[in-house]
């Protein structure tokens, strides 16, 4: 990266309830493919859009750090878990920049997550610091639709001062918390095999804590 460009620092947030491969891979591909200095890895706090209660902080903590932890270039930041209230992607940004006001934001998501942005607390006021950074991984016709309705409206409206956004070109993969939280709940007597998943240092932790099994 020239002198001229500001160094970037990514931010990659979500429940990671738990943290699968396709987090993984879609942390990798920012890290590869952005020029990043850091990726902030940052687990939701108390999750203000999630209908389902979340799986306590410490655990997904321990695990966003088997996962994450030892891929150079990650920061495992507990922001939003020692925020208290409600957690919002906007104040998170705001507070990255206030610590780095050098830096150049890039906020890494999901096609799913961008089809839903506007949406979001404050939506407008992350396109003004940050760079939006698709990871295509797997997307509906329905959501694909969606975004593509907001991303023209966006581009015809030149008074929205925006960053910009772009794409992450990911091969496609099925893995998702649901399915995971869905596939230990659903198992009877040894542990399921989440070698396809999740790491195998977050299977053991998921094992060891009988995370998402039925009471």
């Amino acid at each position: 990266m020239s002198a001229a460009i500001r160094r970037r620092i990514g931010m990659f947030g979500g429940a990671f309830d738990p943290p699968h491969l396709a987090h993984i891979a879609m942390a990798k591909v920012a890290l590869e493919t952005l020029d990043l200095t850091e990726l902030h890895i940052v687990p939701t706090g108390k999750a203000w859009h999630k209908s389902r209660v979340l799986s306590d902080a410490e655990h997904r903590l321990a695990m966003v750090k088997l996962a994450f932890e030892k891929m150079p270039g990650v920061v495992v930041d507990e922001t939003e878990l020692n925020r208290t209230g409600s957690s919002f992607t906007i104040d998170t940004l705001e507070a990255l920049q206030a610590a780095n006001p050098e830096a150049q934001l890039c906020l890494i998501i999901g096609t799913d997550q961008c089809a839903a942005f506007t949406h979001w607390q404050r939506w407008e006021e992350i396109l003004r610091i940050a760079i939006i950074c698709v990871a295509d991984r797997a997307i509906s016709a329905a959501s694909q639709a969606q975004l593509d309705v907001f991303t023209a409206s966006l581009n015809a409206s030149p008074s929205m001062s925006r960053q910009g956004f772009l794409s992450l070109s990911m091969p496609p993969m099925a893995q998702t918390a649901t399915q995971i939280r869905e596939l230990v709940a659903a198992s009877t007597g040894e542990n399921p095999d989440l070698s396809d998943w999740v790491p195998e240092a977050v299977a053991r932790y998921i094992s060891q804590h009988h995370l998402y099994t039925v009471s």
